[in-house]
């Protein structure tokens, strides 16, 4: 809580600093360095000071609000590039607006003309699928994250999914595997594609028959055991931990151990799915709130005058549990 009678010139004062650095550290603004905006920031925590929101605004003429544009409608991609997001601009006392298209171009023209003529400071648009999407067009500063904008001059961040994919079958040979099956989504899913063609090139000669495209359930995890299991593999990768979980369900009611006699990996690292599984999943991290932090940092820039162009590729994180390295 506000102290009364604290003012910008004793933060200024306690920090060592002039009052216009106390006033850019606190609204994240200006050249300085870290150091100098974590010693005004404990200056002002010490005192009590916040800084009044409505004089900041109008002396500024922004709104020190930010939009998250999405259609992912369930939050499994969102919410964690949200946290991120938060985390970054948190510090510059920003907040952050969620704004859930569910997929409809009508509705999400709709959030825009609210957006603009409320006068937000910009936008970070993501969605839960990473094929690129066509740029919105508002006079804002605007990054895309998890699915890059078609327009390369327009910033984006990414995850290196084939990396990731290339990480587990790495590890999977590394254990020894020799046959490894791999089953995955949609074919006309850029994920699924991306993955298949690095669980392709990694594997080689180890590979055992073409991927298996099918759809992201357990469901499909369990159909497609049946089919894979016909070409007597010793691992199989999955594209998803939802298609992982089925397949570990499916191997466990034929009576086959994971992993003593099939070493199963999944994608995505979603606990819901890697940790419920009997045994939990060998997967890879999509490190989203990483993501989420990054497009932050480069929004703030463009507010800030500075805009990148292009696309930032992100690495992935390959997380071993006993689904491959056993109890």
């Amino acid at each position: 809580m506000k102290r009364p009678g604290v003012r910008m010139v004793d933060v200024a004062a306690l920090a060592g600093v002039s009052a216009g650095t106390a006033s850019k550290a606190l609204s994240n603004t200006g050249q300085l360095s870290q150091e100098t905006r974590d010693r005004v920031r404990r200056a002002a925590a010490t005192l009590g000071f916040t800084p009044d929101a409505r004089g900041r605004a109008l002396s500024s003429g922004r709104t020190y609000t930010v939009a998250l544009l999405t259609t992912d409608s369930s939050g499994r991609f969102s919410i964690p590039i949200m946290r991120g997001v938060e985390n970054v601009l948190s510090a510059g006392e920003l907040a952050t607006v969620l704004c859930d298209t569910r997929d409809d171009p009508l509705r999400e023209q709709t959030y825009l003309r609210s957006l603009v003529a409320r006068g937000v400071d910009g936008i970070v648009v993501t969605g839960r699928r990473t094929e690129p999407r066509t740029r919105i067009d508002v006079p804002l500063p605007v990054v895309y994250a998890l699915a890059a904008s078609t327009d390369p001059t327009d910033a984006s961040v990414i995850v290196d999914d084939a990396g990731g994919a290339a990480a587990t079958i790495t590890h999977l040979l590394r254990l020894g595997r020799t046959r490894i099956a791999h089953v995955t989504g949609p074919a006309h899913h850029r994920s699924a594609a991306e993955r298949a063609q690095a669980v392709t090139a990694t594997a080689g000669t180890a590979l055992c028959g073409e991927p298996l495209y099918g759809d992201w359930s357990e469901r499909w995890g369990r159909q497609a055991t049946d089919l894979v299991l016909r070409q007597n593999p010793d691992a199989i990768s999955c594209g998803s931990d939802q298609i992982a979980r089925g397949v570990c369900d499916r191997l466990r009611e034929l009576g086959r151990s994971v992993p003593e006699d099939i070493a199963v990996t999944g994608y995505d690292n979603w606990p819901v799915m890697a940790l419920a599984s009997r045994p939990p999943l060998t997967t890879v991290d999509l490190r989203l709130e990483d993501l989420g932090r990054r497009a932050a940092t480069l929004l703030l820039e463009a507010i800030a005058g500075k805009p990148h162009h292009g696309v930032l590729e992100l690495p992935t994180q390959l997380i071993t549990r006993e689904s491959t390295l056993g109890t």
